[in-house]
């Protein structure tokens, strides 16, 4: 009898445990399943999956942006970095391929330092004086032909029509015309009795007759200046003539101030174009150095050690440093830009 008694009391001892046990395990599992109850119910992150039709096109995309993509890695990242690495080497661009390192850097500043001073002065000069008359003249051309009156197409077409000349010819041209012998303009002025001029040849005038010939493209920066008039809320100047302003007044106030951002880019890219100018290898002689070197400027410079010195990594280092001057006048313009208005201003 008390064998029994004693294993009834360790089977409810046993029963009571698993009780316990299985009471103390119950939040938790009720805890986990709840936890995974809302995992399954959360939503799933969106994933978007393109048609078929978004696919082709997307492949078009790529095969039409492809050749564009070649050409520019192939004619422009990859000549850039092959001029940096030929910077560093003495290479006549046949036999001779040394390293030297920053060499070639050092002796445009030292060796060579007189002629690389003259040939940036004459680009800066160039640069300062042909960048401001660029600027003004095409956006008065531009406001000039800003009018609704009848035949106004004809005359920006013709306005426009010598920026679709090739440099080529145009440069041969004005070879011809300011020719200090048998040129035009040293008729013209024969005829009416005023001086003969030696233009190109005489170092006095050679770079204000190169400034003269820019003037010839004035009508490409006059398509961008006239883009962005349009671009202007003609109930301004409706507004304005209500309120009494003058022509010039509503220059000054509205066109001016309104395409401001047009200004900028057109400086932006004239001080570029300027500081790359390579014209006067055909219009000046002396291997487009002009009399006394007045008109030698970097980009011509940089064909001469290339082309006619063999001096291929001296004058690829040339070229990066013109580059660095470039891309520090870029940034310095910028930086200084406020003072032009967009259309969200």
């Amino acid at each position: 009898m008390a064998n029994e008694i004693n294993q009834n009391q360790s089977t409810d001892e046993v029963v009571v445990a698993n009780t316990s046990t299985e009471a103390a395990l119950e939040p938790a599992t009720v805890t986990a399943n709840a936890t995974v109850e809302k995992l399954s119910n959360e939503k799933k992150p969106y994933v978007y999956k393109m048609s078929k039709f978004e696919k082709r096109e997307t492949i078009m995309g790529y095969i039409f942006s492809l050749p564009v993509t070649l050409g520019v890695l192939i004619f422009v990242y990859y000549p850039a970095i092959q001029s940096a690495v030929y910077s560093l080497y003495d290479f006549s661009g046949y036999t001779t391929f040394e390293f030297i390192g920053f060499k070639n850097f050092i002796d445009m500043f030292t060796y060579d330092r007189e002629l690389t001073l003259k040939v940036f002065k004459n680009t800066f000069v160039y640069a300062i004086i042909n960048v401001p008359v660029s600027l003004l003249l095409g956006y008065l051309v531009a406001l000039l032909v800003n009018v609704k009156v009848k035949g106004i197409s004809l005359f920006r077409t013709l306005f426009y029509m010598p920026t679709v000349i090739p440099g080529v010819a145009s440069g041969i041209l004005w070879k011809d015309i300011f020719d200090e012998t048998y040129g035009i303009m040293n008729q013209i002025f024969s005829y009416v009795g005023i001086p003969r001029s030696g233009f190109f040849a005489d170092p006095s005038t050679a770079m204000i007759t190169l400034i003269m010939t820019g003037v010839w493209g004035v009508g490409g920066s006059m398509i961008i200046w006239l883009s962005a008039f349009k671009n202007i809320p003609g109930v301004l100047y409706e507004s304005a003539k209500i309120d009494g302003a003058s022509a010039v007044r509503r220059v000054l106030n509205i066109t001016l101030p309104l395409s401001t951002s047009m200004i900028f880019y057109n400086l932006v890219t004239g001080v570029i174009g300027s500081l790359q100018v390579f014209s006067t290898f055909i219009l000046a002689g002396n291997g487009g150095k002009g009399p006394d070197e007045c008109l030698y400027f970097v980009a011509v410079k940089i064909y001469n050690d290339a082309f006619v010195d063999s001096r291929i990594g001296y004058a690829c280092a040339v070229g990066w440093v013109q580059f660095a001057i470039i891309g520090l006048l870029t940034i310095v313009m910028f930086k200084s830009g406020g003072w032009v208005q967009y259309g969200e201003d």
